[in-house]
């Protein structure tokens, strides 16, 4: 930095197409850091490294940054202070020239504005794009990943790529343009009909697209870099999403020839077709009976006495989810925490000497399956044997708010900021919360998290759809103690008219039951009570007919009404 005469870096936690979960070769935060949360940046100055994260992550953070100098940012909290404002009011905020280095292959272009602007006129930024800028230190750095494409049928998705493509065109031409850059991976995976595994837990192929009228132009491994030749090429006006262009190619783009605006594939993509609606309830439909599988092992193996502990389930589980025929293998990593590690909503179960499960309290488990018909996301915290007063408490209100969400209904029109109270107000009165989304979208056989759409306190004024699918996730953490999350997918659908309007509602797209052991059950009202007891009763008609029969007659037992 001194040699290059910059007064900041900054090291992205994202990948060149703004992904959630980067590849090896981009998870430039954890190398630097050791931070290991997926929402993460870091800003070295001459005197001060900072990583700034969300309320997920605080407890991780602060344990895996201790003696490394590096000072936790904390974000999603009232009183914030982002990167751009920190850097202009805290680090510089009197100097003329400020020059900021930066991968500007990792950097949405979108947040590179957002810098520049929080400095006012006074002062002159120079951001310098270093692309790779780590490559220097970072000797055994993993490579651009390389794997299999697979390519979907017609039938699998409900809608042929060649239509997709058409209906992308119509768009670009309403924009004025000739053409469109597409790099969002999951994007050009829906596009295309297409899939890999270039990032663990995501079926996406590390590539670009370029969409012209008479052309379509996939850059893909073998053809990764051509992208730069390419975009210096003629293709006459040309429109691209700032949220997911990298700032490096941004700067080899013609100014006069692009237009910025939001990408329309992710709000089409997220509203399903029937043949992926009825294809995710047949997903949840298998996930569920591996699942109860898993519950049952689970509960036997400790009252017979066995040793299990947070990795050994994890694994267990995936065995069971592999046995599906479809499995393309886990949607992100299994969150197995016994205890206090419940209380990291984004845990990382240690691969040895991982804590043992004991019959007592509460176990939390987020895990969920890729399949070539679906994806699928679900937490269960389980109790395990006696549990303390605060434990049954916290699992009865964080339900409460699970099934309160569940049975809304509300006016077509309605974003998910405006309904997500519904799953917070149980807690809220008792003066409780929690510091994560309560919803978001997820993929058909894509990405675990997916938008526009998502239930959380962010002013995000997209509007839930029908055909959309989000999560039910509500929360409460207590640090050193315990975790509770329940969390069920649930499909958008039309839930009528009256005078006053269209309304929206959900249906539970999850099958596998919530345990009552933990419940208390003068903390639920009566509607809750019979949406419970229905809810399970249902979940054991659908899979008992397909489980051994010892696990059937044991999830008898388990959904019997309170």
């Amino acid at each position: 930095m001194r040699s290059n005469n910059w007064d900041a870096v900054i090291i992205g936690g994202s990948d060149p197409h703004s992904s959630e979960y980067p590849a090896p070769r981009w998870k430039q935060v954890e190398w630097v850091s050791g931070f290991t949360g997926e929402a993460g940046d870091i800003v070295i100055t001459l005197d001060h490294a900072g990583l700034w994260t969300d309320t997920r992550y605080f407890i991780q953070a602060n344990r895996q940054l201790e003696g490394s100098g590096i000072v936790l940012h904390k974000t999603r909290v009232p009183d914030q202070i982002l990167i751009p404002q920190w850097l202009s009011e805290n680090a510089f905020p009197e100097k003329e020239s400020v020059n900021i280095a930066i991968d500007g292959l990792c950097q949405r272009v979108s947040d590179i504005e957002e810098l520049k602007s929080a400095f006012g006129e006074d002062t002159t930024v120079r951001i310098v794009s270093i692309p790779d800028m780590l490559d220097a230190i970072w000797q055994d750095r993993p490579a651009v990943p390389v794997t299999p494409i697979i390519e979907l049928a017609d039938e699998q998705v409900g809608e042929s790529s060649d239509d997709k493509i058409d209906w992308l065109r119509s768009f670009i031409r309403k924009k004025g343009c000739n053409s469109m850059l597409v790099c969002a991976l999951d994007e050009i995976a829906w596009l295309l009909n297409v899939r890999g595994s270039d990032i663990e837990y995501n079926p996406l192929v590390i590539s670009y697209l370029i969409i012209t009228e008479e052309e379509v132009r996939w850059y893909t491994r073998e053809s990764y870099d051509d992208i730069y030749v390419a975009i210096s090429e003629n293709c006459g006006k040309m429109y691209v999403d700032p949220d997911s262009l990298n700032y490096h190619i941004y700067t080899m783009l013609p100014k006069e020839s692009i237009v910025l605006g939001p990408s329309p594939v992710a709000l089409r993509k997220a509203v399903k077709n029937e043949v992926e609606i009825e294809s995710m309830r047949d997903a949840h439909l298998e996930d569920g009976l591996a699942m109860e599988k898993f519950l049952f092992w689970l509960e036997t193996s400790l009252e017979n006495g066995e040793q299990v502990d947070e990795w050994e389930a994890s694994v267990k589980l995936s065995e069971l989810r592999g046995e599906i025929q479809g499995y393309a293998g886990d949607s992100f990593e299994t969150i197995s925490a016994y205890g206090p590690g419940g209380a990291l909503p984004h845990y990382i179960t240690p691969k040895t000497n991982a804590p043992k499960l004991i019959r007592r309290g509460l176990y939390l488990c987020d895990s969920g399956g890729q399949y070539s018909f679906g994806t699928t996301d679900i937490t269960r915290t389980i109790p395990l044997g006696p549990c303390t007063r605060m434990e049954m408490e916290d699992y009865t209100l964080v339900l409460k708010g699970h099934i309160n969400l569940a049975m809304a209904v509300f006016p077509k029109g309605t974003a998910g900021c405006q309904i997500d109270a519904i799953a917070r107000m149980p807690l809220w009165k008792t003066g409780r919360n929690f510091g994560h989304g309560t919803g978001h979208g997820v993929g058909f056989f894509l990405g675990v998290h997916e938008g526009p759409q998502d239930i959380r306190q962010n002013f995000n004024r997209q509007a839930l759809l029908p055909g959309m699918i989000v999560s039910d996730e509500p929360g409460i953490y207590r640090e050193g103690l315990h975790g509770v999350r329940h969390e069920n997918l649930l499909l958008c659908k039309e839930a009528g008219s009256s005078e006053f309007g269209e309304w929206l509602d959900f249906e539970t797209l999850t099958l596998c039951h919530f345990d009552t052991d933990a419940i208390l059950k003068e903390l639920l009202n009566n509607d809750e009570i019979k949406w419970l007891n229905d809810y399970n009763e249902r979940v054991f008609r659908t899979l008992s007919p397909r489980l051994p029969a010892e696990i059937a007659l044991w999830l008898r037992d388990k959904t019997e009404p309170i």
